[in-house]
């Protein structure tokens, strides 16, 4: 007596002599997995969800800080509030992978919509370097070029928004002045402008851009925030109440602007969000695939290698390092690389130490038999945070990266780390090209030769 299972097996048979002729797939042709593809989106938004909102979260701990440096200006409250900007920016520097994909970060307008890129809020969040004496007090050398200033100031008073009493420190004021004139270096709010409203400018240890560097970051005294005749504008330069007054509340507003931006943008990654962005990047399919990987080409060769390292090493320039006035460069490069390796393995640890993990582009390359892609992007991002994390140790040990770009020791490890960031872009493109999608050109944001 013939088996149910007998049966099948005839029928298999049967069905497989009858479809003998049938095409089969090409060797080459990528063993596409559309779900597996799908997983990874969804990783990738829910890390983007998690590490913005955790941006926002370390941002409002940040306001705290500066409300008591304002309200009670000391020492302790000014370190404070410093060590909550440090903070802050622990989460923000793995972000900056979400940028060059068209996302809220570059493309989020007032309205809520998505735009073109460009029309985000990122450059009022993050962009740099500053033209600082649009700001506030500056000495009158610096190390490097301080960007446009204002034409005709030349000391540390003349010019400023906050030295000008005629203007009113508004919410307005700093939005309308940012990018003053066409220039970008005018930057007005931001990560660095409370930076260096923090810590003021690093000089060096003559207090010029002649002599040698110090291990330090910018010195500003407390009593820059005194609200009384204890107000100054630098050691020594004593100022009528008034300008630490103003210069409290330009923070005071530039925290709260930058909350806002910080809001919106995590706002747009929420799987409940009304722009629905969230769910139009997990099922944007191989359009969607395509724009995570060359957002992390591009921060990895042409704004991370190029742009953040390359040019200040070139230069040997403090002005152009990320986080001048503060020297936390260091976990800028760290953090940036970081953020790359978080999407590559879907991984990322928030702030209150919870893990969010799921299917990375690791899980995708070796899931549709890109073995070998999956081993060598793997050893490059590998190689990548070996050389970043030197930087970051040299850094904490008393090198800091203003330092480093000066040469000696230093120099060889950023020129190293420089060169593992160009290579893993090329692996970033052998994987793009492995799972059969199209980019735009991963080189596309600096002029900067690179390896």
């Amino acid at each position: 007596m013939w088996s149910h299972k007998g049966l099948t097996c005839v029928a298999v048979f049967v069905l497989a002599a009858g479809c003998s002729e049938a095409p089969k797939q090409e060797p080459d042709a990528p063993l596409i997995n559309t779900a597996l593809r799908q997983d990874v989106l969804k990783t990738n938004a829910n890390i983007a969800y998690a590490s913005y909102t955790d941006s926002y979260l370390a941002a409002l701990d940040l306001r705290d800080a500066v409300n008591r440096l304002i309200n009670e200006p000391t020492d302790e409250h000014l370190e404070s509030a410093q060590q909550a900007w440090l903070a802050a920016r622990e989460p923000y520097g793995q972000t900056e992978v979400y940028r060059f994909r068209g996302g809220p970060i570059d493309a989020l307008r007032s309205d809520g919509t998505l735009g073109e890129d460009g029309e985000g809020p990122e450059g009022h969040i993050n962009a740099w370097p500053l033209g600082e004496a649009l700001i506030d007090y500056v000495a009158d050398t610096v190390d490097g070029d301080s960007g446009p200033e204002i034409p005709g100031s030349t000391s540390n008073i003349n010019g400023s928004i906050i030295a000008d009493l005629s203007l009113a420190i508004t919410e307005e004021t700093i939005r309308g002045n940012f990018e003053l004139g066409g220039d970008e270096r005018n930057v007005t709010s931001g990560y660095h402008a409370i930076e260096f409203l923090l810590w003021g400018q690093d000089l060096n240890q003559d207090g010029s851009g002649s002599g040698p560097r110090d291990a330090g970051a910018g010195q500003r005294p407390v009593s820059d925030f005194a609200t009384d005749m204890q107000c100054t504008s630098g050691v020594g330069n004593t100022q009528p109440v008034e300008i630490c007054q103003r210069r409290g509340s330009y923070l005071a507003i530039a925290t709260d602007l930058l909350i806002e931006d910080l809001k919106a943008v995590a706002d747009a990654w929420s799987p409940n969000s009304p722009i629905n962005h969230y769910a139009n990047f997990v099922n944007g399919g191989d359009a969607s695939l395509s724009r995570m990987l060359e957002g992390m080409g591009r921060l990895s060769f042409g704004e991370l290698a190029g742009e953040r390292m390359n040019i200040a090493l070139l230069t040997n320039s403090q002005e152009d390092e990320h986080s001048c006035f503060s020297d936390n460069t260091h976990r800028d490069i760290f953090l940036n690389a970081k953020g790359i390796a978080n999407s590559f393995l879907g991984e990322y640890r928030r702030i209150d130490g919870e893990v969010i993990s799921g299917v990375g582009i690791d899980d995708l390359l070796r899931g549709e038999g890109l073995h070998a892609e999956a081993l060598s992007l793997s050893q490059a991002i590998e190689d990548s945070m070996i050389k970043v994390s030197v930087i970051d140790a040299e850094a904490k040990a008393g090198n800091p990266f203003d330092k480093q770009i000066q040469g000696g020791i230093g120099e060889p490890n950023v020129s190293g780390a420089i060169r593992a960031l160009a290579q893993q872009t090329k692996h970033i493109e052998a994987a793009i090209a492995g799972l059969g999608l199209s980019s735009g050109d991963l080189r596309q944001d600096t002029e900067q030769s690179l390896p």
